[in-house]
């Protein structure tokens, strides 16, 4: 109701009511929050350009300040998805020369996306690695990111030329965007068979970078050890192409992750009308998002390499047994899988606020440069199957770290909301048994007693 899109309200809402679908006080709700926004924004308070936010212009949106935000939002949002052999950073003394291929390499309007303003200024990814290597060669290959053809000849002779490539490939606009969406997960026309010829033919390996606001079929690339560096840089807005730069040649090191799993070509094949969560063995359905998926991934959900390598240490828990049992009037459900469980509802809001907790997590960065750290905390519990997520997110901070230097963060841990599940019957359960704190590769049991 808060916001319509398109014509739906003002051809249905009068019919909704009439026929008791939707409430006035729904209606007068909607009109409530709209209009307590427009009363903060001055709006009822004369002309709207004598008022407080009346006259922003360029000077105000286009900031220094702004601008760095920009930039910072870019560096923080790319994920590097591979880099063999540590091919990436490039160095800036030993590069002499430099190929820059694909279509999305020279256009600063693919940056952007969806849904998004006029930027204070346009640099490409082209601009940006120029600015780092005097000597590069552009060639774009396909006519637009579509590809029905490419120059694929012209494209190596290119690619042989140069000390490195960097292959600038992925989606944009004409593919996906509000209400164009994309029926298959691979690249678009004659770009797979472009990034193979050229990475075959390259001196070195190349860099790979993807634009797209969601997964993609790279398999290839992933196993193609002339690939040797993969990043994902979505549509990563104005500052985007510099960012690239920065990280490509290592004035700032990539911490992004991944915010969705890349599932593979034949993850369509499953209906997009079935909304399933769980995955069902029987129809060979493998479930959906991180917490259920059971199928191959091309990169899982919170996947991301940096420069450094860092290490995590579950250093203390501020409690380790949870004791359920305390409430005479608690209902003890039996599940089927004689694992037993109660209901969170009947656990009650203080119980729920007397037994949250705090995980406190070492993390150390291991490598020679400083680096801004996502740490992802999981739970996940002991006993699989019955509907049980095979883990779920706890939450996630970031750490800046010097090289070498090692700090501590600590997370709240609340059993009722993070060591529960739903059941079949929808309602929110904790069930007995040990249950998990998982940060990469170290875990904490918690053992949850009825």
């Amino acid at each position: 109701m808060d916001v319509n899109c398109g014509s739906y309200l003002l051809k249905h809402a009068k019919v909704a009511v009439e026929q008791k679908k939707l409430s006035e006080s729904d209606i007068d709700k909607a009109l409530h929050n709209l209009f307590s926004v427009r009363m903060r924004l001055g709006l009822f308070n004369g002309h709207p350009e004598g008022q407080l936010f009346g006259n922003i212009g360029p000077d105000q949106v286009c900031s220094q300040e702004h601008q760095i935000l920009a930039l910072e939002a870019a560096r923080n949002g790319i994920v590097l998805l591979k880099n063999s052999a540590r091919l990436l950073p490039l160095s800036k003394s030993k590069t002499k020369s430099l190929a820059v291929i694909g279509p999305n390499a020279n256009s600063g309007q693919m940056l952007l996306g969806n849904y998004a303003g006029p930027p204070c200024r346009f640099v490409t990814p082209l601009q940006a690695l120029q600015s780092y290597i005097k000597q590069t060669v552009y060639h774009p290959a396909c006519d637009t990111v579509q590809c029905s053809s490419a120059s694929v000849d012209r494209a190596v002779d290119v690619a042989k030329g140069a000390d490195h490539v960097v292959l600038m490939m992925g989606l944009d606009q004409t593919q996906e965007r509000e209400e164009l969406d994309r029926t298959d997960l691979l690249l678009p026309g004659k770009q797979q068979e472009l990034i193979i010829a050229v990475a075959k033919a390259a001196k070195n390996p190349v860099v790979l970078v993807l634009f797209s606001g969601g997964p993609i079929d790279i398999s290839f690339a992933k196993n193609d050890k002339n690939i040797g560096s993969i990043l994902w840089a979505g549509y990563p807005g104005e500052g985007g192409a510099i960012a690239l730069a920065e990280i490509m040649f290592g004035d700032h090191n990539p911490g992004g992750r991944l915010p969705v799993t890349w599932y593979p070509q034949e993850f369509v094949k499953v209906p997009m009308t079935d909304m399933g969560m769980r995955p069902e063995a029987s129809s060979g359905y493998p479930g959906r998002t991180y917490r259920f998926y059971k199928g191959r991934s091309v990169f899982e959900f919170g996947h991301g390499i940096s420069y450094s390598k860092y290490s995590y240490e579950l250093t203390a828990v501020s409690q380790n047994t949870l004791y359920l049992n305390q409430s005479s009037t608690m209902h003890i459900i039996n599940d089927f899988d004689s694992v037993r469980s109660t209901l969170i509802s009947e656990l009650g809001t203080e119980f729920c606020e007397q037994n949250k907790c705090r995980a406190r997590i070492g993390v150390k960065n291991h490598g020679e440069m400083a680096g801004k750290h996502p740490v992802l905390l999981f739970a996940r519990q002991e006993k699989h199957g019955n509907g049980r997520p095979r883990k779920q997110l706890i939450g996630f901070q970031s750490v800046v770290l010097g090289a070498g230097e090692r700090a501590e963060i600590e997370f709240e841990v609340s059993p009722c909301e993070h060591l529960s599940r739903a059941n079949e019957d929808g309602l929110m359960v904790m069930e007995e048994g040990r249950h998990f704190l998982v940060v990469e590769g170290d875990e904490y049991p918690i053992s949850v007693v009825i």
